[in-house]
């Protein structure tokens, strides 16, 4: 299991960044605070001298190469530039560049700063029908972007296909490892995963279905705020497909009672933007188990984490409740 997130690491990488702040026109004695902890550190940092309020990344090492962040930012850039969605603003460092990095550990820690955008997540507590449909029509909105945007030369994010999720080749670790998982649950899950590589090859991968896609818009990635819905951390942007996005929006529900009716408000959404097949609707619940046994993955590799932590082995579990059932709806 990774344990990268430690008070140590924490506060070596907090050393790091306090002397990248001058870098962004930021005293070195703002205030710092640790904002959130996922695939990458982020950091508040408030100026004293007018209390504004910097958004800093620090990028997890291993993840992302510096070409692929670039990319992302390119992304936020046009999507920004062409009104397609309210989202913070990269913030260039004094010298016109976007990345800034430093040395701790032994290891290059890749740093960006954003504009700091107000809002909270959604209450997943009340009625979340009408922020789904609201996520539809933003979600159909990036991907038409998506479909018509020039990509600049050198453009490249990874690609999170079977192969890359629950595959040979997994992003996020293997769902073998999952927390807790014994050897009936890895059979379950076996059986599971082969029928998910299946279908998901009978639906393909033509342009209509695959391409530059968000892949994290949850509800912890979304800021409301009286009517705007702002949408933040394209940190795992990259090419899938389109529908994978309505999976990513409800990760960590997947087993809510609700979720069939976020997903008619989803596609309701989406389709006053954009049309939905009969087909792709029939592949959402494929996708939302693909993303599971993914994020079961993640949480394995990821131990460290607040989210995985407080996820521990009942997510697994909740997992092979969810395989079971969807066996059984496939007959």
């Amino acid at each position: 299991m990774t344990t990268l997130y430690d008070e140590e690491f924490l506060t070596a990488i907090e050393g790091g960044l306090r002397g990248e702040l001058p870098h962004w026109g930021l005293p070195a004695a703002s205030k710092l605070r640790l904002l959130t902890i996922s695939e990458n550190a982020t950091f508040t940092a408030e100026n004293p001298a007018d209390g504004s309020v910097t958004v800093l990344r620090v990028q997890r090492p291993g993840y992302h190469t510096t070409p692929e962040i670039l990319a992302e930012l390119a992304w936020i850039e046009a999507l920004r530039a062409d009104g397609v969605v309210e989202t913070p603003r990269p913030i260039p460092r004094r010298d016109g560049t976007l990345l800034g990095a430093f040395q701790s550990g032994g290891q290059t820690r890749h740093v960006v700063a954003f504009t700091f955008m107000a809002g909270r997540e959604p209450d997943a507590a009340g009625d979340l029908v009408p922020w789904f449909r609201r996520l539809g029509v933003v979600n159909a909105s990036l991907h038409a972007h998506s479909r018509n945007w020039i990509r600049p030369d050198g453009f490249t994010r990874k690609t999170w296909d079977f192969e890359t999720t629950v595959g040979a080749s997994p992003h996020w670790g293997d769902w073998r490892d999952g927390l807790g998982l014994t050897a009936d649950g890895r059979l379950l899950l076996s059986r599971t995963v082969d029928d998910l590589e299946a279908r998901l090859a009978a639906y393909g991968k033509g342009p209509e279905r695959f391409g530059l896609v968000h892949a994290d818009l949850r509800l912890a990635n979304l800021l409301a705020e009286g009517e705007r819905l702002g949408v933040i951390d394209f940190d795992d942007c990259g090419l899938s497909w389109f529908m994978y996005d309505f999976a990513a929006a409800v990760s960590f529900l997947e087993d809510a009672p609700d979720l069939s009716r976020w997903q008619t408000a989803w596609i309701e959404g989406y389709r006053t933007a954009a049309p939905v097949t009969a087909e792709d609707e029939a592949m959402l619940p494929v996708f939302v188990m693909l993303r599971r046994i993914l994020l079961t993955a993640w949480i394995a590799s990821h131990s460290e984490t607040p989210t995985a932590m407080s996820c521990g082995t009942a997510y697994t579990q909740g997992t092979l409740d969810l395989a079971r059932a969807y066996l059984a709806r496939r007959g």
